[in-house]
């Protein structure tokens, strides 16, 4: 398997633990009778800050998941096989868990600002690989 592939699957790991971090929050709070089971209503913010935060980043996981996708599996059947190719890919998932990390450790406008430049550098990836897949 090749190195976009595994950052790929690394993505799609990553998001399962985002998940699970999210399940484990909800039982925790439900365990301790602070909210009902049925007291998590979709796109609505509940929980404490912290959990919410979690809760966007999942999404914003989810969200960008099949971009990254697309471009690696286009990329792996056309055939491109290059050592730019493989760094762009692990620079991707570096700056994926940096910018889920960030998102759920703070809200305060340095940690956005982060947060937003471990996004810029996955876009600058992302249409980087597309670029070579075209070229």
């Amino acid at each position: 398997m090749t190195t976009p592939l595994y950052a790929l699957l690394g993505f799609v790991f990553w998001t399962i633990i985002l998940l699970f971090a999210i399940a484990g929050a909800r039982v925790g709070m439900v365990m301790r009778g602070e909210v009902k089971p049925t007291g998590f209503p979709a796109g609505v913010p509940h929980g404490g800050d912290a959990y919410w935060r979690l809760n966007r980043a999942h999404l914003n996981c989810v969200e960008n998941l099949p971009i990254f996708a697309a471009v690696v599996l286009t990329a792996v059947v056309i055939g491109l096989d290059s050592s730019t190719f493989d760094n762009f890919a692990r620079v991707f998932i570096g700056a994926r868990i940096a910018q889920s990390l960030t998102h759920i450790s703070s809200g305060s406008a340095t940690a956005i600002n982060v947060r937003f430049g471990f996004y810029l550098v996955q876009l600058v990836c992302v249409i980087w690989i597309a670029l070579m897949c075209v070229f």
